[in-house]
């Protein structure tokens, strides 16, 4: 291949001439990888239609609400799901949107006035169709049924076992009340997963569509106890079948990551550790996040998913219950100083509810992985990061690099694996794909003044294909270090922080992920906490200290970091979390990022054996699960006992 860049092509979707001046500020650079790479990370591939509809999560200006935007708009080109009218005041929203909604962004001054940035979800699937009676204007808040007074612990994961005998009332009747699942085909569309076609849900068994969600499918607690009834014999329930029955194929694995959480939020606790607490026999609601979620590595489809399952949880709930959500998900990339759209539209929401709404989220899982790097670059120095890219990776892999506010004259140089000299140096408010001529771009540079991804500074984003697929036709990136080297050509220092994405397998699932990470021969990889890294004087860039979960970083919100609960050589903290206090408070950051937990629960509870106990997906089951997704549901446990 020629060593240079090639323009962004114009938009098949969107329309936008990307190569334009100023057309990638102010945007979400993944929305201008996707359209270059013609959504093949999003399994969709070159020579296949675009999509018909786009699911993005908006944000408003500041004078504006999700009613002026249904006014100001069409359900012809732009859906939001009604549910977002629960909310006066409220400034977020997904939404499914059509070509026509970029034409009249464009051109309209009174609906580019409405919008202040708006973020790619995930392509995929259902996500791609029409919603289910959506936003008119003039529709008037949904009053609900069968609202949850008191205190209410909602859960946002995957694979929740709802029959479980941690979530029964002594009556054996359900405790969750309200159980809405996103996804309405059987089995993903992830590499290696068989079939390959999708097949619709059967909605007298999954339960209909909330009409206030305009997708997935809906039990209610007279629904699954009915179920339950059904499918009980001689007094004991087939949980195995009634999955079964109810469609819910992946609670049929031993483990699920969700399962796990939910235990440790409200369940009963295990024979030697009994619970007797409000959690474990307060209401739940429980949102069962798409697994097409674990698809994208991008984190755009989280945005999405997330956001909708909190405003589902809402409007299951009167004015006034009291709600504790955990959320035991994230990413790794972001802006890490709560301006992402998801962290803003999460604060936002805490605030307009008044304290009747509080959530917990987990610090992070990649303090040893070798994900971030940070650096202060004075006038002409220059910092090179080795990006290890693995073979055989099957999804597409990212590296953000952050820039506060007057970084303008910080160049961006790539250098491929096998390639004896680097592209052409990139510079801010430009962007490019490394390709064949008219084939689907194997790298792609998009590095524009300002990003919608925060709103502080921008974001350069690096993208890659992937470096492996069965199919012929499916264009790879070369796998190996890609040098990337920051310059900084202007006359003031500034710094940099460069996060990859998470592209790691979640339990129970096979993507063909392999995560990617930074090498540097002054990086200490013994692990100990206590090594030679993160200190002033220690020449390498890449950093434990500042690796946080992209979705814990707003100002209302519970971070929570893990500890072992047991004395152990390792020392208190968790190897894989971040430390409170910061052990390298005194390198210099990007202003308001995050890096320390706002407080600590245990994650591994025995000097030995990494992980907590908690339910497996049957009842009477119990299995370990590291991280700080188990610190989270304490922590909510914690929250409601003391509401």
């Amino acid at each position: 291949m020629s060593g240079a860049w090639q323009p962004l092509p114009t938009g098949e979707f969107t329309g936008i001439d990307w190569s334009a001046p100023g057309a990638i500020d102010g945007e979400d650079p993944y929305l201008a990888w996707a359209e270059a790479d013609h959504f093949a990370g999003y399994h969709l591939g070159r020579g296949k239609k675009p999509p018909k509809w786009l699911p993005i999560v908006i944000e408003l200006s500041a004078h504006a609400d999700v009613p002026a935007l249904v006014a100001a708009s069409s359900t012809a080109w732009l859906q939001i799901p009604r549910v977002y009218l629960n909310v006066p005041g409220l400034r977020f929203c997904s939404a499914r949107v059509k070509r026509r909604f970029f034409d009249h962004w464009r051109h309209n001054a009174h609906l580019r006035g409405l919008i202040q940035r708006f973020e790619l979800g995930l392509p995929v699937g259902h996500h791609t169709h029409p919603l289910v009676d959506p936003c008119t204007p003039g529709s008037p808040p949904d009053p609900g049924q069968g609202l949850l007074t008191g205190k209410v612990l909602g859960l946002i994961d995957g694979g929740l076992a709802f029959a479980n005998e941690q979530f029964l009332d002594t009556l054996g009747r359900t405790r969750v009340k309200h159980f809405w699942r996103q996804d309405d085909t059987v089995n993903g569309n992830w590499p290696g997963s068989q079939p390959r076609h999708r097949v619709p849900l059967d909605p007298t068994r999954a339960g209909p569509t909330p009409h206030d969600m305009g997708y997935g499918h809906e039990l209610s607690g007279a629904a699954i106890d009915a179920a339950m009834a059904a499918h009980t014999h001689h007094g004991q329930l087939d949980e195995a079948a009634l999955y079964q029955y109810l469609q819910l194929w992946d609670l049929s694995r031993p483990v699920n990551h969700g399962t796990h959480v939910m235990s440790l939020a409200g369940g009963k606790g295990t024979l030697l550790h009994p619970m007797n607490d409000e959690a474990s026999r307060c209401d739940l609601v429980a949102v069962q996040l798409d697994w097409s979620n674990v698809l994208d590595t991008s984190g755009g489809a989280m945005n999405v998913s997330v956001l909708d399952g909190l405003m589902y949880i809402l409007a299951r709930c009167a004015p006034s219950a009291q709600v504790v959500v955990n959320i035991s998900w994230g990413t790794l990339a972001g802006p890490h100083d709560g301006t992402s759209v998801l962290e803003a539209a999460m604060d936002q929401l805490i605030a307009l509810l008044g304290g009747r709404l509080q959530v917990a989220v987990p610090a992070g899982n990649a303090y040893q992985s070798r994900t971030h790097a940070n650096a202060s670059l004075a006038p002409g120095e220059s910092v090179t990061l080795h990006w290890r890219v693995q073979p055989d990776d099957r999804t597409e892999s990212y590296l953000e690099l952050w820039l506060p506010e007057g970084a303008e004259g910080v160049q961006i140089s790539v250098t491929p694996p096998g390639q004896a000299q680097p592209l052409p140096p990139m510079r801010m408010g430009h962007a490019g794909v490394w390709a064949e001529a008219g084939s689907t771009p194997r790298c792609g540079l998009i590095y524009p003044r300002s990003s919608a991804l925060g709103s502080h500074g921008t974001c350069a984003l690096l993208a890659l294909a992937p470096t492996f697929s069965r199919k012929a036709s499916v264009t790879t990136a070369p796998f190996g270090a890609w040098k990337v080297a920051l310059t900084n050509t202007g006359s003031t220092a500034t710094l940099f922080d460069a996060y990859i994405e998470r592209d790691d397998v979640a339990i129970g699932q096979n993507t063909g992920a392999r995560q990617s990470y930074l090498e540097d021969v002054f990086y200490d990889t013994s692990g100990n906490l206590g090594a030679f890294v993160d200190h002033t004087d220690n020449p390498t860039p890449i950093r434990r200290s500042g690796t946080f979960n992209s979705l814990s970083t707003g100002q209302r919100t519970v971070s929570v970091g893990g500890v072992r609960h047991a004395p152990s050589a390792s020392g208190h903290f968790a190897l894989y979390s971040p430390r409170k206090p910061d052990p390298d408070a005194s390198r210099p950051q990007r202003p308001g990022v995050k890096k320390v937990p706002d407080t600590l629960q245990p994650c591994d509870d025995n000097p030995a054996l990494w992980g907590v106990l908690g339910a497996g997906s049957l009842s009477g089951s119990v299995v370990r699960l590291a991280g700080t997704s188990s610190s989270a549901p304490l922590q909510a446990r914690a929250m409601l006992d003391h509401l």
